[in-house]
């Protein structure tokens, strides 16, 4: 029952992005055929249907010739062509499982290595899409050692590290491959607190999917975190940034506090987000943060502030009781589906 319904939730989000996807697809590729005056193209071969002007969403016959030729074409202005191409039609269900079932996943995910960077990120771009299919994600998971190693490694803030960053998100809709990311931790809060607006919401989204796990609740509250980081619970910072720190707290706490946890004293370092979070700082911006102008950010701090006050009081902290191997809950939603707090991220590629 908990599977199904698990499966369900991850199965709305998707109708709800592919929509929306399809909506930008469609304005998109009408913006590129007002452009060329609209004509149509008779001829149906692999390169026709990545130049631009094709707009139909490609059937079994023309994915299988497009994943022949990404596979067999060294001209990087193919590569990426094709990658789009198939990013965009990966945004649609039916395509999803196609694509799979050619063996078209192990094709794209080799490009994730090419050392073309805009070629990189439509690759990743093009997984994104497809793992939003659960069955997806277990071809998928290969690839994610190598996706944080990039997104730690490369640019800040560049198209492939957001690009990767999404594809990670997407990963951590269950828990079934969280565990993969448990030493990356650490290297992620780096990432949020250097990175610019946007990279910080991909890192948040990305850290509050790991909240939601119990499994996860000792890595992320043992990571070592600037104090910095306390600076995002202050009311001037923007609101789709201060909602998602709040729910990180929020969902930590609710791991620490859930049934069957034991009170003991935490043995975590200094300098670990424990510290950050559950100190007299922290405290102190969460009572600021009751008289935040914004209503949403005022009663999430108001439901959160009073757990926090309550755990402060009696001076102990509530610890995840062992929890079974890494992604052993996975098969179960944490939550109801209106508590669930995960995102779901489709990418129209372009």
């Amino acid at each position: 029952m908990g599977r199904s319904r698990h499966v369900g939730w991850v199965a709305a989000g998707l109708v709800l992005g592919a929509g929306a996807c399809y909506c930008i697809y469609k304005l998109t590729r009408g913006q590129r055929q007002g452009d060329r005056g609209l004509r149509l193209r008779p001829s149906r071969s692999a390169e026709d249907l990545t130049d631009g002007s094709y707009d139909d969403i490609l059937n079994v016959d023309q994915l299988q010739k497009l994943l022949y030729l990404l596979e067999s074409t060294d001209d990087p202005i193919i590569i990426e062509r094709a990658l789009v191409t198939l990013g965009n039609n990966a945004a649609f269900s039916a395509n999803q499982v196609i694509i799979r079932e050619l063996g078209g996943i192990p094709i794209i995910g080799s490009k994730i290595n090419n050392p073309n960077h805009s070629i990189k990120e439509k690759a990743l771009n093009a997984l994104n899409n497809l793992s939003v299919n659960v069955e997806n994600q277990v071809k998928i998971k290969v690839y994610i050692n190598q996706v944080c190693k990039d997104v730690l490694s490369g640019p800040l803030d560049s198209a492939v590290q957001l690009a990767g960053l999404r594809l990670l998100t997407n990963m951590t809709v269950t828990n079934d491959h969280q565990h993969m990311l448990h030493n990356y931790i650490t290297d992620l809060f780096h990432v949020l607190l250097t990175g610019n607006g946007s990279t910080k919401v991909q890192v948040l989204k990305l850290l509050v999917n790991l909240s939601e796990n119990p499994a996860m609740a000792e890595g992320l509250l043992g990571a070592q975190v600037d104090s910095s980081f306390l600076s995002l619970y202050d009311g001037h910072v923007a609101k789709e940034i201060l909602l998602r720190v709040l729910t990180l707290f929020q969902n930590i706490n609710n791991c620490c506090k859930k049934e069957g946890c034991s009170a003991m004293q935490p043995t975590f370092p200094k300098g670990s987000l424990f510290f950050l979070l559950y100190g007299e700082e922290c405290a102190q911006k969460m009572r600021a943060l009751v008289d935040h102008h914004d209503a949403d950010v005022k009663e999430k701090t108001t439901q959160h502030g009073k757990a926090i006050h309550l755990q402060q009081l009696k001076g102990c902290y509530l610890l995840l009781e062992a929890a079974g191997p890494p992604g052993s809950l996975g098969t179960k939603p944490l939550c109801s589906p209106q508590q669930q707090t995960r995102e779901v991220l489709f990418c129209p590629i372009s």
